[in-house]
């Protein structure tokens, strides 16, 4: 592969912000999926995620798209999605990394992936790094002016009323917020040089348990729970505390401590080893087959408020960032009919399908 930007390279990177900056910017909506740049020199393609690990395997049929319809000699920047129906859907996208090439073969056919493309680095023998990120953007407009599914281009923006407009209505399609560029940026791999305003909302959950922090007997992360009906499901983890919070925490939650898990509402999940049967808490991670997932059962007596993005199935998409302890609240009390649901929104208006 003989490319004037040449593989892999770390995708730049957009610091979180409150409100939406103005100003001589460009505004798109936040995918989400797996951030991708995909570099293509005639019959060749690789695909490097974020980590800078290639994803060209687990997609063999976003390589025969891009073979068909990127620039024979190309570098772009995008997110790899799945759909299901009108929505992306992050947790089918999990599922497309799997070791077995049978399995790959078999989901790229019932749950084929699409690509968004965002930005541009190289176009023919030119490399555009240094290029000011609004000529780069429409370099890429150009070159992906007749570009088919499963490739696609973002929908942009310099008016700040469409994109408060596209941050309300395109969370119904499963986006998650607007991401900032400014016009005069250059491409700064792995720097925080862009911006991104993202949904935040609370809810009362119950901590069922915790695991301790990977640097000693203190605690690591609070596990929730929500009530569906009778049921305690697990929905995720707040886990962004500083140490000597972590500290305080054992001590507060040690008179909820329970030895024995017998009618503990999670009690069922110590047996299990198949982390894919209802994401619980103590089960070997599907990923790694060795993190250590083990956990702390408690009493589930304790409620705490928790701000969250949005829900991805019947979790939180994202780790749950601690507000406060809401001893005002009864466990019973905390159910997912307290949620707010996007309204919905179909995503073939937003990629023009």
């Amino acid at each position: 592969m003989d490319l004037p930007v040449s593989p892999p390279v770390a995708p730049m990177l957009a610091k979180a912000v409150k409100e939406l900056p103005r100003g001589d910017v460009l505004y798109e909506p936040k995918w989400d999926g797996f951030r991708a740049i995909v570099f293509r020199d005639g019959d060749e393609v690789a695909i490097y995620g974020r980590n800078g690990k290639p994803l060209d395997r687990y997609f063999p049929e976003l390589v025969a798209g891009f073979r068909r319809e990127l620039p024979e000699r190309s570098v772009l920047d995008g997110e790899i999605v799945v759909r299901s129906g009108h929505v992306l859907d992050f947790e089918a996208l999990q599922q497309r990394i799997h070791p077995a090439a049978s399995r790959i073969k078999l989901l790229s056919e019932e749950t084929p992936a699409g690509f968004v493309a965002f930005d541009v680095l190289a176009l023919g023998a030119e490399s555009l790094l240094e290029t000011p990120f609004g000529d780069r953007h429409a370099r890429l407009a150009e070159a992906l002016a007749g570009a088919k599914p499963p490739v696609h281009l973002t929908p942009a923006t310099d008016s700040y009323d469409v994109a408060l407009r596209w941050f309300d209505e395109f969370e119904g399609a499963g986006l998650d917020g607007v991401v900032v560029k400014p016009l005069d940026g250059v491409y700064e791999p792995d720097r925080r040089v862009m911006f991104k305003v993202k949904h935040e909302r609370t809810a009362d959950c119950v901590v069922g348990g915790f695991r301790w922090h990977k640097s000693g007997p203190v605690v690591g992360s609070l596990l929730l729970g929500l009530y569906d009906g009778d049921r305690l499901q697990h929905v995720g983890v707040s886990a962004s505390f500083p140490m000597k919070r972590r500290e305080e925490l054992v001590a507060e939650l040690e008179p909820y401590r329970v030895t024995d898990l017998a009618g503990h509402p999670w009690a069922g999940w110590a047996e299990q080893t198949d982390a894919t049967v209802d994401r619980m808490p103590g089960a070997v991670s599907r990923w790694t087959g060795k993190k250590d997932l083990s956990w702390v059962p408690l009493r589930p007596e304790l409620v705490c408020e928790v701000a969250y993005d949005h829900m991805e199935g019947r979790r939180f998409r994202h780790t749950a960032r601690f507000r406060r302890w809401r001893p005002d609240r009864t466990p019973e009390s905390c159910g997912y009919d307290q949620l707010e649901v996007p309204v919905a929104y179909d995503l073939d208006d937003i990629l023009g399908d």
